[in-house]
C-alpha cells in the first residue's frame, strides 16, 4: 500500500514582513470531509505497514494486561466521617465508587459506577466526584468526547436518585460550600480556556448561577479549591510566571472575596492555611527556588510576610502540607526528591531516607488534619509504586500498598538501574540520564535503547516504575529517561535555562544525551529511539530536523511541532496561555526564534529516521492537525526509504483511549514499531 500524498493547496501566512508557504493549512478544517478522509488514509496506510506485527501487538496487550491487577482497589482514606475506595472488577474497563462510614468494616455504600454511565460510549472520562459536607449528596463530572470539556451532575447518597441539575462546558471540578447547598465551579470560554468562576444553588437552574469571578487576561486560567483546614474557599488565577489568590470562609458564600496578594509580574504564589494563618510558598524577594512564608489572615498581603522556610539555592521546594503538629516539605537537591519533617514544637527537621540511586517520592494524600501519620509515595525505575505511612512522632514507617506486578515472575532484583551525567555542548553543565534494564543486558553498541524526554513547563519526569516497560526490558532493550533544561530537574534555573529565547537548550540537552549514551556504548544510532509526547513531541520534531542521524526511530505522540502558527493564533485553546513558556510571536524577536525550531516549518530535504507519529481527532491541547500537517510535510521533503506512520484515535483526546486497558493497544503499537525495527520477533 502506497503512503498517502495529502493535497497541496497554497496559503501564504505573512508576520513582520516574513511570509510562509503552508500548503497543508487546509488540513485544520475539523469538519472538512476531505480532511476526514486523508487521516483515515492515514489509519489505513499505519495498519497495512504494520500489518506483520499484528500477532506482536495483540501478545503486547495481553502480557500488559496480564500484569494488571484485574480485581483491584485503591488505598482506602478517611475523610469527613468516611472511608472512600475506588475499585476495579475484572472484565470492566471503568471504576466503581464506594465508601464506608466511620470503619472499613462498615457495609460498603456505591457512589457511582462509571461503567454504567459509560455504556454505548465510544470515549468516557470521570474528572471528579466531591461529596458535600454534609455527606448527603456527590458532584461528579463527565466529558463523552475527549476535549476535556465536563458536564457537572448531582446524586442524592441517600436515596441514589439523580438530581435534575446539570452545569456543562466546565473543567470538571466543583467546590462544595460548608452550607451543602452551594458549589463553586470553573466555565470555559470558546478557546477551552477556564475563566470565569460560578456559584450554583442545588434545585435552581444553571442559567440562574451567579458569576463570582471573570478572569479578563487572556493569559490566566482560573481555578476554585478549599483548604486543608475546610475554612476557606479560594479562587487562583494563574500564568505561567504569575499568580493572584482571592478567598472567602467557606461558611458563607455571600462574603466578599478577599485578595491575599495582588498580581504581580514574575510573582508566583500558593497559599494553605493553618490556625490564624496562611502559609504560602512563593519565589517572592528573588527566591528561585521558592521558600515558604506565614501571614495573618487578617493581613495576608506581602509586607506581612514572614519567612518560615527561607530560599536555598540548592533546594529546590516543591511543595508542603501542614498538619496539627507537624509540617512536611517537599524537596528536590542535585535533582533527587526528598521529604522533610519539621515539627512545630522546635523547628527541629529530619528527612526520609531514601537509597536507590534514581527514584520518585512524593507526599501522598493526606485529607487529615489532627493526625501523626503521613502518607507518603515512593516508586523508582525497579520498584513498584507504594505508598507507605510514617509516624511522624516516632520515625517509623509501615508499607501500605504497593502495586502487584501480575502475569510473570517480577522481581526487582531482575532489573538495575543507574543515574549518570553526560557533558552538554556549553561545557558548563552536566544533563542528568536516569536508566534501567535487566540484569542480563550487555551495554553494547548493538543494545536497543528508548531514551524518552519533555523538558517544558518546569514539569519534570522522574524516575518511577511502569510495569508496561517491562515488555521491553525483557527483550532487551534499555530505558532511559534525559533529565534536560526546562523541567526542574535541577532546580528552577535548569526549567528558566530552556524555555523562551533559551528553548532550543531542551532540544540541545537531548542531543548530547543521546550521542554520550552512543560514545560511553550503551547503544549506537542503529539501535537508538526517542520518544516524546506534548511539547515532548516538539521535543522529537525539533530534534529530528536537528539530529536525525543519531536515531534509528522516533515515537512522538500528540506532538506539538507547528509551534509558530499555533502561538499566533488566539483562537486555538491555550495559546495566550502559553506566552510565558514560549514567547509572543507578535514580538518578532520571538516570531523569528520560534521559527528557528518549529518542527513543522523547519523540514528539510535530507533522511530522517524511521517515525510513529500519534493524535487524538478530538485533542483540545496539541489540535490533531499539527501533527497531521507535519507528517504530509515530512512525506514530501524526506529523502529517506524509512517507515513514516501517522495514527489518528478518531474518538480521543489529548490523553489518548480512555478505559483501564485500551489505551494499552496505543502502548503495543509504539513497543511493536521499535521491535519491528529491531527485526525482533516475538
Amino acid at each position: 500500500m502506497k503512503a498517502p500524498v495529502a493535497t497541496k493547496k497554497e496559503h501564504i501566512l505573512e508576520a513582520h514582513g516574513d511570509r510562509r508557504s503552508d500548503p497543508y493549512f487546509w488540513l485544520s478544517e475539523r469538519e472538512n470531509p476531505e480532511v476526514l478522509k486523508y487521516l483515515e488514509e492515514e489509519n489505513a496506510y499505519c495498519d497495512a505497514v504494520m500489518k506483520d506485527t499484528e500477532a506482536m501487538q495483540e501478545d503486547l496487550f495481553e502480557e500488559m494486561k496480564a500484569r494488571y491487577k484485574k480485581d483491584d482497589q485503591s488505598l482506602p482514606y478517611f475523610f469527613n466521617g468516611y472511608w472512600y475506595i475506588v475499585k476495579y472488577t475484572d472484565g470492566k474497563e471503568y471504576p466503581a465508587f464506594y465508601r464506608a462510614k466511620g470503619m472499613l468494616s462498615a457495609p460498603e455504600e456505591l457512589i457511582l459506577d462509571v461503567n454504567q454511565l459509560a455504556e454505548n460510549e465510544k470515549f468516557f472520562d470521570v474528572g471528579s466526584v466531591s461529596v458535600s459536607m454534609d455527606n448527603h449528596l456527590a458532584c461528579f463530572s463527565t466529558d463523552n468526547i475527549g476535549r476535556r470539556i465536563y458536564t457537572l451532575n448531582f446524586k442524592n447518597l441517600i436515596t441514589g436518585e439523580y438530581l435534575q441539575d446539570q452545569i456543562a462546558n466546565t473543567t470538571g471540578k466543583a467546590v462544595w460550600a460548608n452550607d451543602n447547598r452551594h458549589i463553586f465551579y470553573i466555565r470555559k470560554d470558546k478557546n477551552l480556556r477556564a475563566f470565569q468562576v460560578y456559584m450554583h444553588e442545588l434545585g435552581t437552574d444553571s442559567s440562574q448561577d451567579i458569576l463570582v469571578f471573570h478572569e479578563k487576561d487572556d493569559t490566566f486560567d482560573v481555578n476554585v479549591y478549599k483548604t486543608k483546614s475546610l475554612k476557606y474557599i479560594f479562587i487562583s488565577s494563574s500564568s505561567t510566571v504569575s499568580d493572584e489568590h482571592r478567598f472567602i470562609p467557606a461558611d458563607n458564600v455571600l462574603a466578599d472575596w478577599k485578595i491575599v496578594q495582588p498580581r504581580e509580574d514574575d510573582l508566583e504564589y500558593a497559599v494553605e492555611h493553618y490556625e490564624d494563618d496562611f502559609y504560602i510558598i512563593t519565589n517572592a524577594d528573588g527566591a528561585f527556588n521558592f521558600k515558604i512564608v506565614k501571614a495573618p489572615v487578617a493581613h495576608c498581603d506581602k509586607p506581612y510576610w514572614q519567612d518560615v522556610i527561607p530560599h536555598r539555592k540548592d533546594v529546590l521546594l516543591e511543595g508542603f502540607e501542614i498538619f496539627r503538629d507537624y509540617f512536611v516539605l517537599e524537596e528536590r537537591k542535585e535533582g533527587l526528591l526528598q521529604i522533610g519533617i519539621m515539627s512545630h514544637s522546635d523547628g527541629g527537621i529530619h528527612y526520609l531516607p531514601f537509597t536507590d540511586p534514581t527514584y520518585t517520592a512524593y507526599i501522598g494524600l493526606n485529607l487529615e488534619f489532627d493526625t501523626d501519620k503521613l502518607r507518603y509515595g515512593y516508586t523508582s525505575l525497579t520498584t513498584p509504586s507504594s505508598t507507605y505511612e510514617y509516624d511522624m512522632k516516632y520515625r517509623t514507617s509501615v508499607l501500605l500498598k504497593q502495586q502487584e506486578v501480575m502475569g510473570g515472575n517480577f522481581s526487582p532484583d531482575h532489573y538495575v538501574s543507574e543515574r549518570i551525567w553526560a557533558p552538554s555542548r556549553d561545557g558548563k553543565n552536566r544533563i542528568p540520564i536516569s536508566l534501567v534494564y535487566r540484569k542480563d543486558t550487555a551495554k553494547t553498541s548493538a543494545t536497543p535503547l528508548l531514551l524518552y524526554g519533555y523538558g517544558s513547563y518546569g514539569h519534570t519526569v522522574d524516575a518511577s516504575f511502569s510495569s508496561l516497560r517491562l515488555s521491553l526490558l525483557d527483550r532487551g532493550f534499555i530505558y532511559a529517561i534525559a533529565h534536560i533544561r526546562g523541567g526542574e530537574y535541577l532546580g528552577r534555573e535548569w526549567y528558566e535555562d530552556g524555555k523562551m529565547l533559551h528553548k532550543k537548550n531542551t532540544f540541545y540537552d537531548f542531543i548530547d544525551a543521546a550521542a554520550f549514551l552512543c560514545h560511553e556504548a550503551y547503544t549506537s544510532p542503529r539501535h537508538l529511539y526517542a520518544m516524546g509526547g506534548s511539547a515532548g513531541g516538539l521535543l522529537v520534531g525539533a530534534v529530528a530536523n536537528m539530529a536525525p542521524q543519531l536515531f534509528n526511530g522516533m515515537i512522538a505522540q500528540v506532538p506539538f511541532v507547528d509551534v509558530v502558527t499555533t502561538m499566533l493564533d488566539e483562537t486555538i485553546p491555550l495559546t495566550t496561555g502559553e506566552y510565558d513558556e514560549w514567547g509572543n510571536p507578535g514580538d518578532e524577536e520571538y516570531y523569528r526564534y520560534m521559527k528557528s525550531y518549529s518542527p513543522y516549518d523547519n523540514v528539510e530535504r535530507k533522511d530522517y529516521p524511521n517515525m510513529l507519529i500519534t493524535t487524538g481527532f478530538h485533542d483540545s491541547q496539541v489540535q490533531y492537525w499539527e501533527p497531521a500537517k507535519w507528517v504530509a510535510r515530512l512525506r514530501e521533503m524526506k529523502t529517506d526509504n524509512h517507515l513514516l506512520i501517522f495514527k489518528t484515535d478518531m474518538s480521543s483526546g489529548h490523553g489518548g483511549a480512555s478505559g483501564r486497558f485500551e489505551s494499552l493497544k496505543e502502548d503495543a503499537l509504539e513497543y511493536a514499531f521499535m521491535l519491528k525495527l529491531e527485526h525482533k520477533t516475538f
